[in-house]
């Protein structure tokens, strides 16, 4: 008789999915000659004054434990930043955690609110690590799908659809991964309404903020009656170009703050002190290259979104981020098809849009935070694919 072999992991780790994005990177890693479309992170340098910092931090010793909530001295300046510029106030003692990366605000965010059987709604298509999130902390995340008719904007009366008994708290993002799509002050006081109509809470990831185009963003703490509702996600990395950094933080009224960093205490202890240091350089000196950035990302969001739709691809214009995500349901191809023949045919690495969630199914999501000589060959190379179908 055959001893039965004893598997020691969780069952609920065991049944995640590993991230769908990740299998195209892993492909794309052994090609030569590869235009990376795929990475969502922005291709410029942290700004020198920045990393100076971190470089002055380190000469000075500065390689201690900070507080655990982050340096005193940052959440102040986190506070100034988000009242300057989005009209939102925080007290720097008792409501902002500095986090290991807008992941860590996430995953604590979740934790902190969530009873086994507890549903969280989940608007798709999303990053992929939000319901894996839900999931680990123990409840059950609720897909509600946006649409491509409706430029990947959710409609209220679709999260309403949505809510039970056992709904926590609504997820969004906005400027949107992998859409671009952002939601404007009407959309989010409509969600609001609805958040108040059932007594929910509201996880907003803003880690595009600085990166809206073409209209204000408007943070879903600055809706009326919100803040009190809101678990505000942000963080450097995309910004300020600090990816690498692992530098985040969240926002919430002190109730939520408090038991959020009782799970921060034991998991983490404290975000690294030299990129806590370099933050605060980016906070009080680095806006300049915010909007130089930001200049260059919408030249080249207009260049490949009209270059897209030229070639066959309907794409609709993101209002933010740094993602086209066009619609490859005239090749016949599903996303994970057109992804993998693009990079074996092309050398050209995209997302497909099903990792996002089904709705994202029939599209394919392609970072524009390259050159422009990148994008412009991509786009070559993508015409002579659909060309060859």
């Amino acid at each position: 008789m055959m001893e039965q072999t004893k598997t020691y992991l969780s069952k609920t780790v065991d049944q995640l999915k590993p991230s769908g994005i990740r299998r195209f990177f892993d492909l794309a890693a052994g090609m030569e000659g590869v235009i990376s479309l795929g990475v969502g992170e922005p291709d410029f340098v942290t700004s020198w004054s920045v990393r100076e910092a971190a470089i002055l931090s380190l000469e000075q010793g500065y390689t201690s434990y900070t507080a655990n909530a982050g340096l005193l001295e940052l959440r102040e300046e986190i506070s100034q930043y988000m009242y300057k510029y989005f009209g939102v106030q925080y007290s720097p003692k008792t409501e902002i955690i500095v986090t290991v990366g807008g992941s860590q605000a996430l995953d604590i965010s979740l934790r902190a609110i969530i009873d086994p059987g507890d549903e969280v709604i989940v608007v798709e298509p999303s990053f992929v690590s939000y319901a894996p999130l839900v999931t680990l902390a123990g409840g059950t995340p609720i897909h509600v799908q946006s649409l491509k008719e409706n430029d990947f904007k959710i409609m209220p009366f679709q999260i309403e659809a949505a809510i039970s008994d056992r709904t926590k708290a609504i997820m969004i993002c906005s400027p949107n991964n992998p859409t671009g799509t952002m939601l404007s002050k009407s959309d989010l006081e409509e969600i609001g309404r609805i958040a108040e109509k059932y007594d929910l809470l509201i996880i907003s990831d803003e880690i595009y903020a600085e990166l809206s185009y073409d209209e204000e963003f408007t943070s879903m703490a600055a809706i009326p009656e919100m803040r009190k509702r809101t678990l505000l996600i942000s963080g450097f990395s995309k910004g300020f170009a600090m990816t690498g950094w692992r530098l985040g933080f969240v926002c919430a009224p002190e109730e939520l703050s408090a038991a959020m960093l009782k799970i921060h205490q034991y998991t983490m202890m404290c975000a690294p002190t030299m990129a806590q240091y370099a933050a605060i350089e980016a906070l009080r000196n680095g806006r300049n290259d915010v909007e130089e950035m930001k200049k260059s990302y919408r030249r080249r969001r207009n260049y490949f979104v009209q270059s897209l739709n030229e070639i066959g691809l309907d794409c609709h214009i993101p209002g933010g981020a740094f993602y086209a995500f066009p619609s490859i349901e005239s090749t016949g191809l599903t996303s994970e098809q057109f992804a993998e023949q693009l990079l074996i045919k092309e050398k050209v690495a995209v997302v497909p849009g099903n990792v996002f969630g089904e709705s994202g199914e029939g599209h394919v999501r392609c970072s524009y935070a390259s050159s422009m000589e990148h994008l412009q060959e991509a786009i070559k190379r993508i015409k002579r694919f659909l060309n060859s179908l």
